[in-house]
């Protein structure tokens, strides 16, 4: 019997042998995706195929794909396979540096990326895949969304979804509220993939290959006779500074690179801590310089981002929209091996005043930290929000009064270093709940500028003075003596006032201090109403 039972399972009429080379055939035509002259046209545009970015930017042989012979079949008259063309988006979970992760993205080589019928089911389930194992979801995003032709083609009515199907957005929205999202738009991006862009906690875009659109200049020709190039209308220069993407990248290689760097502050999803590493840098350093990096002179600039590279473990910062919001720097960085997010004012910027984009920064980088439980280091400089007509039509104090909120609603712990100025209302953007508060000798603050407040008390009296501009500095001076950082310490106003060399030492301290509640904060987030 036992050999009768070894010759069965063996017979080949009774193997599955055919349909597994069918499965084995249908895999060799996926990866060809669109043919081998669209891979090339692609490759002639200076950009690489969906299937090539993956490989690159994932830990080698790590690729899982998911739905990889979805597709077109066509057959022949006797039942045979001759051809197939693959679903036009590519799916997966890989690792990426040891953790895995959800990876996709549009396949240009066919149809420009618009969605065929199972890209556009496979193009959903990215969503619900790193949901559903809570895993962190990198896109990369090149097509223009929807087809006036439909997912079918040519000649087919397009399909509509059935009422009770759930709202497009609803896993996108769920993705963003569990897990870090990752797009990377690596060439034309418009409609729908450009809202998903915006529906990310980092993006990036190549800086001479990509545009981000609404819609494409035909499109827009026609609806308004506005006549631009697709550059012109979504490229890099525009999309740098509107707030549309956060970094712009030279090529899709340094896109792969700040991918990587940027999901190693983060946790896989909300229901875990931010991975701490271990420490490679002294955490008692202190550095000479900063005694003197803020000048004497309250008119003179400094570098900032020099302030927080002598504060932060050594090369960990990393710098988010930079080209958005200027006056308000935002990035991550490690403190004693611990991620953090760093807010600080950029004085080369309107002297680091808040205007309406930099509100937009702040709000949008603390719902970042809150929603992955990154205490935030704030280091400030704030005179206040921008003023003027520009400022006003921008709607400042609308954006501005909503960063405030989003400070206000924040759990995570705080520590802000006051290290010039904290005036007006925009100050209490950079100061969370029970922020525990230090500050430099250089530390001034009040309800106004100290210019601007003089000028509005005593203008009469410097109007009629013989030498106005010799009575203004003189007051100024006088009030500028009274504003001395020692009567915050002296009546407990802050934590403490130090010496500007020890902050790295300070901050690491209390890193340490705020280890055993960091658990608290794992779990979701939710917000009232902002204005």
């Amino acid at each position: 019997m036992r050999g009768f039972h070894s010759r069965l399972h063996y017979h080949p009429a009774m193997s599955w042998k055919p349909e597994v080379d069918g499965i084995e055939k249908r895999r060799q035509l996926a990866a060809q995706l669109g043919g081998e002259k669209a891979v090339a046209k692609q490759h002639e545009l200076g950009r690489l195929t969906i299937r090539e970015r993956i490989d690159a930017l994932v830990d080698a042989e790590s690729f899982r794909e998911q739905g990889g012979i979805a597709g077109e079949p066509e057959y022949g008259e006797d039942g045979e396979l001759v051809g197939f063309t693959p679903a036009n988006y590519v799916l997966g979970i890989a690792k990426l540096d040891g953790r895995s992760c959800v990876v996709g993205g549009e396949d240009f080589t066919q149809r420009g990326g618009s969605p065929s019928p199972s890209g556009l089911r496979k193009s959903v389930y990215a969503e619900e895949l790193a949901c559903r194992f809570k895993l962190p979801l990198v896109r990369f995003l090149q097509g223009a969304g929807g087809s006036v032709t439909g997912p079918k083609g040519k000649g087919h009515r397009p399909a509509s979804n059935p009422v009770y199907a759930p709202h497009r957005f609803q896993s996108i929205m769920q993705a963003m509220a569990s897990v870090p999202v990752v797009s990377a738009a690596v060439g034309a991006v418009a409609g729908f993939p450009a809202a998903r862009l915006a529906a990310s906690h980092f993006s990036v875009m190549t800086r001479h290959t990509s545009q981000i659109l609404i819609a494409g200049p035909a499109v827009v020709e026609r609806a308004i006779g506005e006549s631009q190039s697709k550059e012109e209308l979504g490229g890099s220069q525009v999309h740098a500074r509107s707030g549309v993407i956060d970094n712009v990248v030279e090529d899709e290689r340094e896109a792969f690179e700040i991918i990587r760097r940027f999901l190693t502050y983060l946790p896989s999803h909300v229901w875990e801590s931010a991975p701490r590493t271990e420490p490679t840098d002294d955490r008692d350093r202190t550095e000479e310089e900063l005694l003197s990096i803020v000048p004497r002179s309250r008119r003179q600039i400094y570098d900032m981002r020099r302030l927080v590279a002598l504060v932060v473990d050594r090369d960990s910062f990393f710098e988010i929209a930079p080209g958005y919001g200027r006056a308000q720097i935002t990035g991550l960085a490690r403190m004693n091996g611990q991620p953090v997010g760093i807010l600080a004012n950029d004085t080369k910027y309107y002297a680091g005043a808040m205007t309406a984009h930099g509100s937009r920064k702040v709000r949008r980088f603390v719902d970042l930290c809150d929603t992955f439980h990154l205490p935030i280091v704030s280091l400030v400089d704030e005179p206040g929000f921008m003023i003027g007509s520009e400022s006003e039509q921008a709607g400042t104090i609308r954006f501005g009064t909503e960063a405030m909120f989003a400070v206000v609603q924040s759990t995570v712990p705080w520590v802000s270093v006051i290290v010039r100025k904290t005036y007006g209302v925009a100050a209490a953007a950079h100061f969370g709940p029970n922020a525990y508060t230090l500050a430099w000798p250089s530390a001034e603050g009040g309800t106004l500028p100290l210019e601007g407040g003089v000028a509005i008390a005593f203008g009469r009296e410097i109007a009629a003075s013989p030498d106005p501009e010799a009575r203004r500095r003189e007051l100024e001076q006088a009030f500028a003596a009274d504003r001395s950082p020692f009567e915050q310490a002296e009546t407990f106003g802050v934590n403490d006032l130090i010496d500007p060399r020890r902050t790295r030492p300070a901050l690491c301290d209390w890193i340490d201090w705020i280890q055993p509640t960091l658990a608290e904060h794992i779990g979701p987030r939710s917000y009232s109403i902002r204005p």
